[in-house]
C-alpha cells in the first residue's frame, strides 16, 4: 500500500465519520428524506457535470449499471434514508458507532453468503467488534438512547454492507465519477414516494448552520468521499480499502463531541477502541500474504455460489 493510497484512505475515513455530525445538524432542522432528496439531486448534477468535463461517458457496462443501481438503492436509498430518519432521535456519535460495524458485517455476510473463509483472527475480531458495540450501546440506552431510531440505524448498516459487497467488482472503471453521479440520482428517485407520503408539507428551517452542514454533506461525504472510495477500491482492492474503517469509531465520536458537544465518556472511548481493534483484525486477516518487496496485488472477489 503506497503513500497515496494511505492518504486517500485517511481522507475517506475522516469524511465518512464527519458525515454523521453534519447529518445531525440537517435532520434536526428539516424533514430528513426531503433534505436527502435535495442532497442527492445536487450531488448528481454536480458529479455528472464533472464526469462529462472529465470525458467520462453515459455508456456504462452491464456490471457498472448493476453497481449504479444496487449501490444507489442500498447505500443511498436504504442506508442513508434510514440513517437520516433514525438520526432525528439518535445522536451522531451513536449512529457513527453503529455504522462503523459495516466491515464486520461485510466479513460475516461474505462468509455466510459468498463462502469466504474466516481465519481465527477474523473470528476474534468479529467477537471484539460486537463486544465494543455492546459496551457503548448498553450505557447509551441507559442514558435515553432511542430504541426505534437505533433499530433504523442497524437496518441501515446492513444495507450498506450489502452495497459494499456489490461494489467489490466496481474497481477499475474509467467512469467512476459518472457512476457516483448516477447512483446519487438513483438514490433520489428511490426516496421520492416515501418522502411524499411521510413528509409532504413539512418545512425546512434554514439557518447558516444548516446551509453549511448541507453544503458539506453534498460536496464532502456526498461526492468526494464516494469518488475517493471507488478510486481506493480500484487502487488497492475492497479488502484493504475497508481497513480504513477501523478509524471510524473513534473519529465519529470525537468529531460529534467537538462540534456538537455530544457525550464522550470513558465507555465511549473504551468501546470505540475495542470496535476499532476488531475491525482492524478482521481486515488484516483477509489481506493475502505476498513474498518479496513488490507491491501488493488486489485480492480477487470470491465466486458467487
Amino acid at each position: 500500500m503506497d503513500i497515496k493510497a494511505i492518504l486517500m484512505g485517511l481522507l475517506f475515513a475522516f469524511m465518512w465519520a464527519s458525515a454523521f455530525t453534519s447529518t445531525r445538524v440537517v435532520v434536526i432542522a428539516s424533514p430528513p428524506l426531503t433534505a436527502l432528496i435535495i442532497r442527492f439531486g445536487l450531488s448528481a448534477v454536480i458529479a455528472i457535470a464533472i464526469a462529462r468535463a472529465m470525458g467520462e461517458t453515459w455508456k456504462l457496462t452491464r456490471a457498472e449499471w448493476r453497481t449504479v443501481i444496487f449501490f444507489g438503492i442500498c447505500q443511498n436509498g436504504l442506508y442513508l434514508g434510514l440513517n437520516w430518519v433514525g438520526m432525528q432521535t439518535v445522536e451522531a456519535s451513536a449512529a457513527s458507532i453503529i455504522a462503523s460495524i459495516m466491515p464486520l458485517l461485510v466479513a460475516f455476510l461474505g462468509w455466510a453468503v459468498l463462502g469466504d473463509r474466516l481465519r481465527p483472527m477474523a473470528i476474534t475480531g468479529l467477537i471484539a467488534g460486537v463486544v465494543g458495540v455492546v459496551v457503548i450501546m448498553a450505557v447509551r440506552l441507559r442514558h435515553g438512547l432511542d430504541l426505534a431510531g437505533t433499530i433504523m440505524c442497524l437496518i441501515a448498516v446492513v444495507a450498506l454492507s450489502v452495497a459494499t459487497l456489490v461494489a467489490r467488482g466496481a474497481g477499475g472503471s474509467r467512469n467512476v465519477m459518472m457512476i457516483v453521479g448516477l447512483q446519487m440520482a438513483v438514490g433520489a428517485i428511490s426516496l421520492l414516494v416515501p418522502a411524499a407520503v411521510m413528509e409532504w408539507g413539512q418545512p425546512i428551517n434554514w439557518s447558516w448552520q444548516v446551509v453549511l452542514a448541507f453544503a458539506y454533506s453534498v460536496l464532502g461525504p456526498g461526492i468526494a468521499a464516494t469518488w475517493i472510495w471507488f478510486k481506493l477500491v480500484a487502487r488497492i482492492g475492497a479488502v484493504r480499502a475497508s481497513t480504513f474503517h477501523f478509524l471510524s469509531p473513534f473519529l465519529g465520536v470525537s468529531i460529534a463531541a467537538a462540534f456538537l458537544g455530544e457525550r464522550f465518556g470513558p465507555t465511549d472511548v473504551i468501546g470505540a477502541l475495542i470496535v476499532a481493534v476488531g475491525i482492524l483484525m478482521v481486515q488484516l486477516s483477509k489481506v493475502p500474504q505476498t513474498s518479496g518487496l513488490g507491491p501488493l496485488s488486489a485480492p480477487r472477489a470470491p465466486r458467487r455460489p
